[in-house]
């Protein structure tokens, strides 16, 4: 394996987003091949919730072992593998970014050390349970109804949001993290305020006190992309949010985003993307 490998959620489905229950005994998640297992990255958001047992992931060198009523994520670019998940009974989700809100996604990405497994109440855990009962159901069935998938989206984001509120609301003590790893951090919090006007690599450094090259070389070690990629990915998240959310063409989400020629971005849309913006918002809304 030369590089570490990046699964896309995008090619997994439409919804954006997928959830399964797993239980005690699986041999392997769900029913996806051996690779899933393996050391990887993945370009979207993993939320776990475990309801018993116990299971472990290695994520970035770190062992993280989880218990009944713990909740957990794993950001996108952070490489991880399952250790053992054989005594778990608990539930999986995968969310595209784009499905985070930014204030959720501050809250995230703000933790200065590997974000720690969160203990849930017992009133947290049952409102955990019956929302996610009624997202499964309505995730197998999203193609089902016209309305389904948003329907599907704003429980999501309900869910999203309870776990947010319990990382926003826990005590977990900062650990003392490395140089690259808090630059980073202090990176991605610019850009999600910046990204609009700034589009410049080399702008980002000067903001941080440091070379271009060297947040770059930083950016890579530490979560496996460029800072060219992350700011193209802040860009196009947002951009797929205001074409998912909004009712603005594709001339006005061009404008909102910084760009004067909105063809220019159409053609870097479909570029980063795969398909054009139009595209984008008919497939999503279906």
């Amino acid at each position: 394996m030369k590089d570490i490998p990046v699964h896309q959620l995008e090619k997994r489905g439409s919804a954006g987003f997928e959830i399964w229950r797993y239980h005690a005994g699986d041999v392997k998640l769900n029913t996806l091949d051996e690779e899933v297992m393996k050391a990887h990255r993945d370009d979207h958001y993993i939320f776990f919730v475990v309801e018993a047992g116990d299971a472990a992931l290695m994520i970035d060198f770190n062992e993280v072992r989880f218990f009944p009523k713990a909740l957990y994520y794993v950001l996108p670019g952070q490489v991880h593998h399952s250790l053992s998940d054989e005594r778990a009974v608990g539930w999986f989700m995968a969310v595209d970014t784009m499905l985070v809100p930014p204030d959720y996604r501050k809250v995230f990405e703000g933790q200065l050390a590997l974000q720690k497994p969160c203990l849930l109440d017992d009133t947290q855990m049952k409102q955990c349970m019956i929302l996610l009962d009624l997202l499964l159901q309505r995730f197998l069935e999203y193609e089902k109804s016209t309305f389904n998938i948003s329907i599907v989206h704003s429980l999501l984001q309900s869910f999203i949001g309870i776990a947010a509120g319990c990382y926003a609301g826990s005590n977990n003590t900062a650990i003392q993290v490395s140089r690259p790893v808090e630059l980073s951090q202090m990176f991605k919090q610019l850009l999600v305020d910046n990204y609009v006007a700034i589009k410049s690599p080399s702008v980002y450094a000067g903001m941080l006190n440091v070379s271009e090259s060297y947040l770059n070389e930083v950016l890579k070690k530490v979560t496996g992309f460029s800072v060219s990629y992350w700011i193209l990915n802040e860009v196009m998240l947002e951009a797929k949010r205001l074409l998912y959310y909004s009712e603005c063409n594709v001339k006005e989400v061009a404008h909102a985003l910084g760009y004067d020629d909105h063809a220019y971005f159409s053609r870097l849309f479909k570029k980063a993307e795969g398909v054009t913006p139009l595209t984008f918002r008919t497939t999503y809304r279906k």
